[in-house]
């Protein structure tokens, strides 16, 4: 099982935000996908806070996938589903056999600052197809707005992931916003988090 002090450290924040925007559906059983689900520790704390919640966690990474089985196994979590390999980069027919309209939720943690613009446009692309009407896409992560990146700590962390890959980089809200709304989703409000994480709320109209 892989270990991220951060997912540690924020799973918790991340939790009541999404227990505040899923509550007025908790009556029901909600289907939501995890793109890039990482080392599994957010998405099995999900399914322990949120039991009205069957989790599909994903992720491109192999060792990724290992870890969120393991997770799995060892919590032995009822409402998490084996984890499938998914690149939002590629077109949403490709997206694990995901059919039109069967996700209530989509959640992308820390992803859209180590992708491409390419992999930012197919979230929203994905999004519009997989999620149902009035479906929520929630980008957790550091963002630019308007182009401007403050304090300078996030300035620096945009330079230190651009050097890992220069296609990769802090997003921009109002870029994100403005593909979002070609896609039929609608930022519906930004939560300040901590350390200048935001999450951000599109819904699908």
């Amino acid at each position: 099982m892989l270990v991220s002090p951060q997912a540690e450290r924020n799973w918790q924040s991340l939790a009541s935000v999404l227990e505040d925007v899923l509550e007025e559906q908790s009556h029901r059983q909600l289907f939501a996908l995890e793109l890039g689900s990482g080392t599994g520790q957010h998405i099995i704390r999900f399914a322990q806070k949120m039991p009205f919640v069957t989790w599909q966690p994903s992720d491109i990474k192999e060792e990724s996938r290992d870890s969120i089985k393991a997770y799995i196994a060892a919590t032995n979590a009822k409402t998490v589903l084996q984890p499938v390999h998914l690149d939002a980069s590629e077109p949403w027919e490709k997206w694990a056999s995901l059919s039109v309209n069967s996700c209530d939720v989509i959640v992308a943690i820390n992803l859209l600052q180590y992708s491409s613009f390419k992999t930012a446009q197919g979230v929203f692309t994905g999004a519009a197809h997989v999620l149902k009407q009035n479906g929520l896409l929630i980008i957790y992560g550091v963002f630019a707005i308007n182009g401007t990146i403050t304090p300078s700590s996030n300035e620096q962390l945009d330079e230190e992931i651009k050097k890992l890959n220069p296609e990769w980089g802090l997003p921009d809200i109002d870029v994100l916003r403005q593909v979002a709304f070609g896609n039929g989703l609608r930022l519906e409000r930004i939560v300040e988090m901590e350390e200048y994480y935001k999450c951000l709320i599109f819904r699908k109209f």
